[in-house]
């Protein structure tokens, strides 16, 4: 059976700033964050419970900054992968969120799923084609293995648009509250003369008792008070 484990990033600077993160301006975990993904570690190391094959890793600093930390515990090289990063966010990249809100307005993927972030970055609907083609090719090419992939709660969230076969191209009418470095371990099975795949852990952080799970900032706190000039 193949097993395909997604481990979100550690708390990053970005999420506690907040920041729109891309590659300029994702700088990698904070302290607790670094703590959430040594913690993480030491549980893979002690318990054995994920026999990896394959470890791979988005490229964005916070997720390989994970990956590195937890590498030692799976025993396997990393391999590092543009497909499994975090929504593309072109020129909002190193801005800050309201500063981002207020040159290309604030991102409202409910109404407009089909409009960019910003310009070069990408929309919910290509975010959501783009995870799922990375999680067909991964989940094909290793077939019959234990895969982990450290990534992003976004992509995490796409995992359950691609596996249960939702609408793709609109956001779910449900909320997903993916934790830092948290477990979610999708399983392929032969049930009904088929093959499905069955979720069997989400959101596990166990390994966090004692040092909280802080919650990162997200978008729809960060609306200014008032409209912005794009909104008026």
């Amino acid at each position: 059976m193949t097993h395909l484990y997604l481990i979100r990033h550690g708390e990053s600077v970005a999420n506690v700033k907040p920041i729109v993160a891309g590659m300029k301006g994702d700088v990698g975990l904070t302290e607790r964050g670094i703590e959430q993904a040594k913690r993480l570690r030491d549980r893979l190391a002690t318990s054995g419970e994920i026999k990896a094959d394959v470890l791979i890793s988005s490229t964005l600093p916070r997720a390989r900054q994970t990956a590195e930390i937890i590498q030692p515990a799976l025993g396997i090289p990393i391999i590092f992968d543009d497909e499994v990063q975090e929504l593309k966010v072109g020129e909002a990249d190193g801005m800050t969120n309201q500063e981002a809100w207020a040159r290309f307005g604030v991102p409202d993927f409910d109404r407009y799923p089909l409009r960019p972030l910003a310009p070069g970055g990408e929309s919910w609907g290509d975010f959501t084609l783009r995870v799922s083609r990375a999680l067909t090719r991964i989940t094909s090419e290793y077939e019959g293995k234990t895969i982990v992939i450290v990534c992003h709660g976004g992509v995490i969230d796409c995992s359950f648009i691609h596996f249960f076969r939702m609408p793709s191209l609109v956001v779910p009418p449900i909320d997903f509250h993916t934790r830092n470095t948290s477990i979610t371990w999708w399983e392929r099975v032969n049930r009904r003369h088929q093959q499905l795949w069955r979720l069997n852990t989400y959101n596990d952080i166990a390994h966090l008792q004692g040092i909280g799970a802080v919650e990162s900032v997200r978008w729809e706190d960060t609306h200014p008070a008032a409209p912005v000039p794009t909104e008026e």
